[in-house]
C-alpha cells in the first residue's frame, strides 16, 4: 500500500491545516477535535501554529484549573526534572510520602492511592470497593455489586462502558463486565429500591459533567450518604472533573457537607502538566489492598508527586476556591441573561456551566466551531450542550469576552 505524504518538501507542516491533515493520517480517529493547533498557551490563553490567540473556555476539562503553565507548577516540575523523574514502586522516593500526606491533609482523608488517569483511579476504587466488601462486609465471593447512576461518565476502560449508558461508549465493546446495577441519577427512591445485601458501593459523580453539567437536586447527595450508611455501603464520589475547586469549594461534595467513604481525584491534580491521579478516603477501606494486588509502575512517581504537591500548596490558600465562587457567580449572571434568547437552561457551579441551546439554535459542534472563529475556545456535549469550564485565573473582563462570543454564536 502507497502511503502519501501531505507534508511541504521541507518535511514539517507549516500551517494548521498540515498540522491537521497528519493527525488524520497517522493518529487513530478517537477524537474529533476543533481544527484548532494550538503552539503556545499562558494562563487562560493559547496561541495557534499561525499566531492567532484564543480564550480557553474549556481548560482540557478541568485539568488546567490552575491556567496553562502556571509559573509555580512549571518550577515544580523544572525542579524534579533535575534530580529524578521516575524509580517505579520498587523502591520509596523523597516525594511520594509528603505528597500522600499533603493530600490526605488537604482532603480531610487518612490515606492516599497515587495513580495516572481518572480511568485508573475510578478502576482502583471498585476494586477496592469490592475487595473491603469480601474481606469486611461479609459479601459472598464474585457476589459483589456496586450501584451507579444513568448518564454518568467515569473513563473509558472496559469495566467503566460496561456500565455506561452512553450508546457511544459501549458499542462494539462487549462482552461487559458484570457486577453493576445502573439507577437514575439525581431518583432517591430508585437509589434505595437498588441497594441489597450484596451491595458494596455506590459511585456518584456530585456533578454529572459529561452529561451537561447536570447538579443533583438539592438533598439528593446527603440522602445518598444515608442511605449507604444505614446499609453498610461505601460511597465512592468521582471528582475528577468537578474537584480541587471547579465549584468554589475543594470538592463538589463539600457544598452539601457531605463525606464520601473514597474519592477519585484526577486531572487538576496533575496541573496540566502531568497525568496525575489518586483514590483518597479512609484508612480501613483502602487499607484492604497489600503488596502485590494493585499496582502501577508511573503512579506516584517522583516528577508527578512534586507537581500534585505544588498544586496541594496552590489549592490550601483557598485563593483558587474563592476565585471560582465569585467569578462563577458572575458567570453564571452573564449566561442566565441568555436563557430565553437562544439558550434554553444554564446548569452548573461555581466555574463551570451547561449552555443548553434552544431549539432552533445551532447544534452544539456548529456553535463550537463559531466560537473558535470568535477567537473563543469551547466543546459541545451530546449535541445541544456547550460546556463551558475556563481557567480558574481568568479575569471578570475575560469572563464577558467570552460570553458576548457564546450569546453572538446562539443568536441572543
Amino acid at each position: 500500500m502507497t502511503v502519501t505524504d501531505d507534508r511541504p518538501a521541507t518535511g514539517a507542516p507549516s500551517t494548521a491545516a498540515e498540522y491537521v491533515a497528519l493527525d488524520e493520517q497517522w493518529s487513530t480517529h478517537n477524537y474529533h477535535p476543533l481544527p484548532v493547533v494550538i503552539a503556545h498557551a499562558e494562563g487562560a490563553w493559547v496561541t495557534d501554529v499561525a499566531g492567532r490567540r484564543y480564550l480557553d473556555f474549556l481548560s482540557g476539562y478541568s485539568a488546567l484549573n490552575f491556567g496553562h503553565r502556571h509559573p509555580e507548577l512549571v518550577a515544580a516540575a523544572v525542579e524534579q526534572l533535575n534530580r529524578v523523574t521516575l524509580t517505579s514502586r520498587a523502591f520509596h522516593h523523597d516525594q511520594m510520602g509528603l505528597f500522600c500526606q499533603e493530600l490526605a491533609e488537604l482532603t480531610g482523608t487518612e490515606l492516599v492511592l497515587p495513580m495516572n488517569s481518572g480511568a485508573e483511579a475510578v478502576e482502583s476504587a471498585i476494586k477496592v470497593a469490592r475487595k473491603w466488601a469480601y474481606r469486611v462486609k461479609g459479601v459472598p465471593e464474585d457476589a459483589a455489586r456496586i450501584v451507579v447512576a444513568g448518564s454518568n461518565f467515569h473513563g473509558r476502560t472496559t469495566t467503566i462502558v460496561s456500565f455506561s449508558t452512553d450508546s457511544t461508549a459501549r458499542a462494539d465493546f462487549g462482552p461487559f463486565t458484570p457486577g453493576f446495577t445502573v439507577v437514575k441519577y439525581g431518583d432517591v427512591h430508585d437509589l434505595e429500591a437498588a441497594i441489597d445485601e450484596h451491595t458494596a458501593a455506590v459511585l456518584v459523580e456530585p456533578i454529572q459533567g459529561e452529561a451537561g453539567v447536570v447538579v443533583p437536586p438539592l438533598g439528593y447527595l446527603r440522602a445518598v450518604r444515608r442511605i449507604c450508611d444505614d446499609n453498610n455501603v461505601l460511597l465512592i464520589a468521582d471528582e475528577i472533573q468537578s474537584g480541587l475547586a471547579r465549584t468554589g469549594d475543594l470538592l463538589a461534595l463539600d457544598h452539601e457537607g457531605v463525606r464520601a467513604d473514597l474519592y477519585t481525584l484526577g486531572k487538576a491534580l496533575g496541573g496540566g502538566i502531568m497525568p496525575v491521579s489518586a483514590v483518597v478516603g479512609r484508612r480501613d477501606v483502602l487499607g484492604v489492598l497489600r503488596p502485590g494486588e494493585h499496582g502501577s509502575t508511573f503512579g506516584g512517581n517522583p516528577l508527578a508527586c512534586a507537581v500534585g504537591r505544588a498544586v496541594v500548596r496552590l489549592l490550601a490558600t483557598g485563593e483558587f476556591q474563592e476565585r471560582s465562587r465569585e467569578l462563577g457567580a458572575h458567570l453564571h449572571s452573564r449566561l442566565g441573561e441568555l436563557v430565553g434568547h437562544g439558550v434554553a437552561e444554564v446548569r452548573g457551579r461555581g466555574l463551570w456551566a451547561g449552555v443548553e441551546i434552544a431549539p432552533g439554535g445551532p447544534n452544539g459542534r456548529v456553535a463550537s466551531e463559531a466560537l473558535a472563529e470568535l477567537g473563543v475556545l469551547c466543546k459541545e456535549t451530546h449535541d445541544t450542550t456547550l460546556r463551558v469550564a475556563p481557567p480558574l485565573v481568568i479575569t471578570r473582563e475575560e469572563l464577558d469576552r467570552g460570553v458576548d462570543a457564546i450569546a453572538e454564536v446562539v443568536g441572543a
